[in-house]
């Protein structure tokens, strides 16, 4: 059941809802298979803690005091400013897990208490410039450039709290509990009867009645309810004016002194709104992104590493999956979704085998082209260019069907390569 949406923003985030809802229906469940895109293909921003802090603290949400820094002598200048040895040094890595993952210099743990500035600067030096391993990253990490220097506070309760666009309500909702300051994952499989679930009318909007019905679950005191309900309703004003996706408090908090805190954010922003939020994803830190994947984005590529051997070069969607299909049908494991599009120009084909060939995991390249808008032609163009170029040591499988397909496959005869031609059925 949908509300009609009074205002093109409203429009837009509930068709980003139902979208979600679609792509888990009984019918898209199907194609869910461990290796498949559809896991993947649903992309959204992640900026670090900081900035998220910042986005929370220009709507007037209270998070702990502190700034980011980018070498040791920030951080002990940092620390120093805050007034006070009760703090906290964690390192911006985009990936969950970080208090308990490892750096390869054989530092233990990506947040750490620090209680002097001095120690704080040691502890920054220890971090910035390392690759911080967790269970998120994979064996090879992501790189650490730089530390967020904050107080410690201490809580008196802690409490989950998320705004998100939820696919079986096919709106936003509130998922909270007060078990807060562990992983709401692991809460959710042993008691979920402690997970609190509130629909949000994107039309209304989140009431100050909504607000306080899921205040009084969590069991907030009476001294802090009304700040509770206050910050609730500002963030849910910045999860609708910056397109979030997803926007994660954990623990969020009432410390020592009554004061509604929270002490730590995740916030991930909706790809389909960049076009009108340029100035966040203008914040992007490309350095925690796939290397391949960066030079995929910057050709203009729909392009998503996998862990396989045999590198796909295809255009369309649908196409790049059911070729990825047959890839697993017969035994193979595909190592990337790559779709051109129906636009491509050469150099777009010369990136994309560039993009391919240096994955040290492919041990062959197919190329599955159906010409409709896409001219087989510059496909062939393109893979001649990029062979040329590169010195292909690998298999390479090429084919083509559709507009101009005569032509390319004179061209690739012609050329002088050892490409194994397909022709379409």
């Amino acid at each position: 059941k949908f509300s009609l949406p009074r205002t093109p923003r409203m429009a837009f985030r509930l068709a980003g809802a139902f979208r979600l809802a679609v792509r888990d229906s009984p019918a898209t469940a199907l194609a869910r298979r461990p290796w498949s895109p559809l896991f993947v293909s649903s992309r959204c921003l992640s900026l670090h803690e900081y900035i998220n802090w910042q986005f929370l603290r220009e709507a007037n949400v209270t998070t702990p005091r502190g700034d980011v820094a980018h070498t040791p002598d920030e951080a002990f200048a940092i620390a120093k400013d805050l007034g006070t040895n009760d703090l906290v040094v964690k390192a911006q890595v985009l990936a969950g897990g970080r208090g308990k993952g490892s750096f390869t210099n054989g530092y233990v743990g990506g947040v750490k208490m620090a209680f002097s500035p001095e120690e704080a600067c040691d502890i920054a030096a220890k971090m910035i410039g390392q690759t911080l391993v967790t269970k998120q990253t994979g064996s090879q990490g992501r790189i650490c450039e730089k530390v967020l220097i904050c107080e410690r506070l201490y809580s008196r309760r802690e409490f989950y709290f998320a705004f998100l666009l939820d696919r079986a309500l096919k709106g936003p909702a509130i998922v909270a509990s007060a078990e807060g300051g562990v992983e709401i994952e692991k809460v959710a499989a042993e008691t979920p009867e402690a997970i609190i679930k509130e629909p949000i009318d994107i039309s209304t909007g989140l009431t100050k009645e909504v607000a306080l019905r899921v205040a009084q679950k969590l069991g907030f005191s009476s001294g802090s309810i009304d700040e509770a309900v206050d910050h609730m309703t500002k963030m849910y004003q910045l999860f609708i004016e910056k397109d979030i996706s997803m926007l994660e408090i954990n623990p969020f908090a009432e410390d020592a002194h009554g004061r509604i805190v929270c002490m730590d954010c995740k916030i991930t922003f909706d790809d389909n709104a960049s076009f009108r939020q340029r100035d966040v994803f203008a914040l992007k830190d490309w350095s925690q992104e796939d290397e391949r994947e960066v030079r995929a984005t910057k050709a203009n590529l729909n392009y998503i590493g996998l862990d396989g051997s045999i590198g796909c070069l295809v255009n369309g969607a649908g196409l790049a999956m059911a070729t990825m299909d047959m890839i697993k049908l017969h035994g193979g494991e595909p190592a990337n979704f790559l779709d051109l599009g129906g636009g491509a120009q050469q150099e777009q084909v010369t990136q994309a085998f560039h993009i391919l060939s240096q994955d040290k995991r492919v041990l062959a390249i197919l190329v599955n082209i159906f010409g409709g808008i896409m001219r087989c032609d510059v496909i062939a163009s393109g893979i001649i260019a990029a062979a040329s170029e590169i010195d292909l040591k690998i298999p390479l499988v090429v084919r083509l069907q559709g507009t101009q397909v005569d032509d390319a496959k004179l061209m690739i005869a012609n050329s002088g390569l050892k490409i194994y031609r397909k022709s379409g059925s």
